[in-house]
């Protein structure tokens, strides 16, 4: 169809007794494959960062910030640009934001230092964050029907989930064959296809209503919760420093004043009133939580494969398709099983099945691939019920004026979890694998590196060669799958008490369209 004034179509929502958008699955297609890019972006370089390693020689907070530093920065920006979108237009801010990607893109490509990579990665975080709150509001207007909005976001969410699913897979053939930068390369061809189908299918949508967009708010917002994921990084990696625990305090502090503003503002950018709706706080939990295990999962397992069992790219991204093919298959179900057993028994029993996941892989001693495969398998079936169950949950809880506010909680929560969980658990982890890494028969520079972090031992162990170097890689391969049971359990543990919590907080018999 063609372009739709704002006020006109912001005019014709009255509500779900409007007839049905003529084209409304084209433009879910042209959603879907921005965020299908999106999301990929999260996890893409979690099978490059070897040879980024090889070619940048990043220290290990440097690689830690060049994976999630753009999960964090999105995760920051993702209410604010929530509220843009509902004020200001949704196709206006999803076709600037999706421009700005396919430029960040261009920067992150050409690197030659570390800093100038985690930039890129920055300004990914910027585009992708105006980009992903746009595709789930439109989604909320362009589908009146409540069954159908509810098979769209289905799709929506097998896309989301699939995409930092397949980010390795996609990501190991493009750094095989053609170097790490051609994991940024990608983008750019399908940034000019987006955007064009953007322009011409989309139609624009501005809330009929609302003042002046209150920029103390959205400032307190992103520096809270980027300063939270500082405050909670370092403080993970143990013996932080006085600043690092000034700065949590400081994060704190700045989401409660945010919060408070939000409760006095008659037009807030986030109605915090929203989470006294029980359903609605569990959705928005279940997803942080998952997402922040099952990101930090997807991370130490493409580790794992490359540097414990000596895959190549490729062969480790092919190695994690069972959490692709499995998001998938939850995804898409997730409709007819809401149909059937309800909110609360699917959120519940999905959040159990990737509890079991993981205290499946931290209960077996040797671990293998097959095992692997299979926890993967179990992971993104829980992850992709749970995730579109819960959207659908947070999309229904409000208006369509309302809209970029719900796709804005979604995906702070699922983004921020990703970049969280490669923050927290990631750096509990590289802690538990230091105290693990005794007894190395090396001095000076060489220990420091091999203790620093797995690809660091593997980088020494090669070096030296021999029954020597051999003995180094074992310590290593010990080390890490020790500080993998250890925050296998911790994942487990996390997320089983998340399932039980949606269980008490979704009231019996609640459904996914009654939530408004």
């Amino acid at each position: 169809m063609g372009r739709i004034p704002p006020r006109q179509l912001s005019q014709e929502l009255p509500g779900s007794s409007r007839a049905p958008i003529t084209g409304r699955w084209a433009m879910l297609a042209v959603l879907c494959a921005s965020l299908l890019l999106v999301a990929m972006d999260a996890t893409i370089l979690n099978v490059a960062l070897p040879s980024l390693i090889d070619h940048m020689d990043p220290s290990p907070m440097q690689q830690l910030w060049i994976v999630d530093l753009y999960g964090l920065v999105l995760g920051g920006l993702l209410i604010t640009c929530g509220a843009i979108g509902d004020r200001f237009g949704r196709k206006r801010l999803f076709i600037a934001g999706f421009i700005l990607f396919g430029l960040a893109s261009v920067v992150a490509a050409t690197s030659h230092t570390p800093t100038q990579l985690i930039a890129g990665r920055a300004l990914l975080g910027i585009g992708g964050a105006m980009v992903m709150p746009s595709t789930l509001s439109i989604i909320r207007t362009i589908f009146t029907d409540d069954h159908e909005r509810t098979q769209a976001i289905g799709i929506w969410a097998s896309v989301a989930g699939a995409g930092a699913a397949i980010g390795p897979l996609v990501g190991g053939h493009l750094v095989q064959s053609f170097g790490w930068s051609a994991a940024f390369w990608l983008n750019v061809p399908v940034v000019v296809f987006t955007v064009v189908a953007g322009l011409w299918l989309l139609p624009e949508y501005r809330a009929p209503q609302h003042g002046s967009l209150d920029w103390f708010s959205a400032v307190l917002s992103v520096l809270g919760i980027v300063a939270l994921a500082w405050g909670i990084k370092h403080v993970a990696k143990g013996n932080p420093a006085a600043v690092d625990l000034v700065i949590l305090a400081a994060a704190i502090l700045l989401l409660g004043l945010f919060t408070y503003r939000q409760l006095k503002s008659p037009d807030p950018l986030l109605d915090v009133r929203l989470f006294r709706n029980r359903a609605f706080t569990a959705a928005a939990l279940a997803t942080l939580l998952a997402m922040l295990a099952i990101g930090a999962a997807l991370f130490l397992i493409s580790l794992w494969l490359q540097y414990i069992h000596g895959y190549t790219p490729s062969e480790a991204g092919l190695r994690t398709l069972p959490a692709a093919v499995a998001m998938l298959l939850g995804s898409l179900s997730t409709p007819w099983l809401l149909q059937r057993v309800g909110v609360r028994a699917l959120m519940g029993v999905a959040l159990g099945a990737v509890a079991l996941g993981f205290a499946v892989l931290a209960a077996v001693p040797d671990t293998t691939y097959p095992l692997v495969a299979l926890v993967l398998f179990t992971l993104g079936l829980g992850d992709g019920l749970a995730i579109t169950t819960a959207a659908a949950v947070l999309v229904s809880a409000v208006p369509a004026e309302r809209a970029g506010m719900a796709g804005a909680v979604e995906e702070t929560n699922y983004e921020l979890g990703i970049g969280l969980g490669v923050a927290l658990l990631g750096s509990i982890h590289g802690r538990l694998f230091v105290s693990h890494m005794t007894d190395l028969p090396l001095q000076g520079d060489q220990l420091d590196t091999a203790r620093g972090s797995v690809g660091g031992a593997a980088y020494v162990a090669d070096q030296v060669g021999g029954p020597a170097g051999a003995h180094i890689l074992e310590i290593a391969q010990h080390a890490f799958d020790s500080a993998l049971t250890t925050t296998s359990w911790i994942s487990a543990g996390m997320v089983g008490a998340v399932a039980v919590l949606t269980v008490v907080l979704v009231p019996r018999g609640f459904t996914a369209t009654s939530a408004h």
